[in-house]
């Protein structure tokens, strides 16, 4: 059975066989049986965590336990509108803290998640998007090009597929619609390098 729990760039969340490369947490989304509800979150610590972490293992969606949600990569994950994990990505999390308060004049990690939810969701449960020239955009943003997301990586568009990224384009001077939240941009843009899956390097090496 193939599970409801794989977030997309577009901060839609899919069924599909490819497991990815990060996991992530917003709460409990489903019931006994496996299924989402309507709500995409319950609390607004998005995080996202290594796929093994001190051995610890469970079986996906137990009754009454949190949604493990899964990422193709670190930057589909920031564009969904998460953050990495204080405890099993530490490293990754005070680089990200660190440089998102320096961009974004917030203090604490309180100030982060409310900052990060503001800028990802509307009340209405759609993703927030802006618009931005995609000569300022740092590596690791995510655009819509032909209403597909595309990461911005170098000089090159990737196109995203669930399975990793299948087609590259170059990068022009024309105005884009930002998947990846306006604050994460900012710290992406203060020096947050995210590390792409092998696929977008085979792509752009």
């Amino acid at each position: 059975m193939t599970l409801q729990n794989r977030v997309l760039p577009t901060g839609e969340i899919a069924a599909t066989p490819e497991r990815g490369t990060l996991m992530g947490n917003r709460g409990i989304l489903h019931d006994d049986d496996r299924q989402l509800g309507k709500a995409r979150w319950r609390h607004p610590h998005w995080v996202t965590c290594l796929l093994d972490f001190k051995g610890r293992r469970r079986a996906l969606m137990q009754p009454r336990n949190y949604t493990e949600l899964f990422f193709l990569d670190e930057p589909t994950a920031l564009a969904a509108g998460h953050r990495p994990c204080g405890e099993c990505r530490r490293p990754d999390f005070k680089r990200f803290v660190t440089l998102f308060h320096a961009a974004n004049g917030t203090a604490t990690l309180a100030e982060i998640d409310r900052l990060m939810h503001r800028d990802r969701v509307t009340r209405t449960r759609r993703q927030v998007r802006h618009t931005a020239a995609l000569e300022t955009l740092p590596d690791g943003a995510f655009i819509l090009h032909d209403d597909a997301p595309h990461l911005v990586w170098g000089n090159r568009l990737l196109r995203y597929t669930p399975g990793g990224y299948t087609a590259t384009l170059p990068r022009s001077t024309r105005l884009a619609t930002v998947l990846t939240p306006a604050s994460t941009v900012a710290t992406l843009a203060a020096g947050y390098r995210p590390a792409p899956p092998p696929s977008a390097t085979q792509q752009h090496p």
